[in-house]
């Protein structure tokens, strides 16, 4: 849909946003795995009927894989994997339509900027994925994570008030892969404060998940 109106903006020789072509249909659609990193926690926490005896399968998890670091890692590293070929396809659809569509008018597409993508889906599903170990719940963490990426950007908000909030993940994790007008940091800078917020949070997590009681 992008693509469409970015063809018209070319031909009238208006079009001010040629480099993002592609690119924002990737940007939104980190949504997907938002909702992965989410559910990969919150699902241990699910209580199950009566008739199932009414607990949950964190206690069964725990009673398999008895290091809860080991847990951990084993999810983490699960919905790492299928974040990236979640990106493989979308990059390769959303390649595929650009093409489709614009034809000669298409810009060239950068494997930097495309690995810069990758990254981003991998570290922002990692990110909701450390945010619900320690909510224990989903609704709060896919409700605002799926706010800030589709409706209004509190990092946008927030930048118009002061420069920090281009060190907030989301808005450091786009400077990998989209042009941004008022570009702050380097797509390499930008990946690794993103990798920094990914790996606080996710020691944040462990500490607080192997101290927690999992009945609490």
């Amino acid at each position: 849909m992008d693509s469409i109106a970015q063809k018209e903006e070319i031909i009238a020789g208006v079009s001010t946003r040629l480099s993002e072509v592609g690119y924002i249909g990737l940007g939104f659609g980190v949504q997907g795995v938002i909702i992965l990193g989410v559910l990969a926690v919150s699902s241990e926490y699910l209580t199950e009927s009566s008739e199932s005896g009414g607990g949950q399968q964190i206690t069964t998890s725990l009673t398999v894989v008895s290091s809860r670091l080991h847990f951990l890692l084993a999810k983490g590293c699960a919905v790492t994997v299928i974040s990236i070929l979640l990106c493989i396809v979308a990059i390769m659809t959303t390649v595929s339509a650009t093409h489709l569509i614009l034809g000669d008018y298409t810009p060239a597409f950068e494997w930097s900027k495309l690995i810069g993508a990758v990254c981003y889906w991998a570290f922002t599903a990692l990110l909701a994925f450390g945010i619900t170990v320690l909510a224990k719940n989903g609704i709060i963490p896919i409700a605002v994570l799926i706010i800030n990426t589709s409706f209004v950007s509190f990092s946008f908000l927030l930048s118009k008030v002061t420069k920090l909030a281009f060190y907030l993940p989301d808005r450091a994790g786009l400077e990998m892969f989209m042009f941004m007008s008022d570009r702050f940091l380097t797509p390499f800078t930008g990946g690794l404060v993103m990798f920094d917020w990914v790996a606080v949070f996710f020691i944040i997590a462990a500490i607080v998940f192997h101290r927690r009681d999992v009945a609490a």
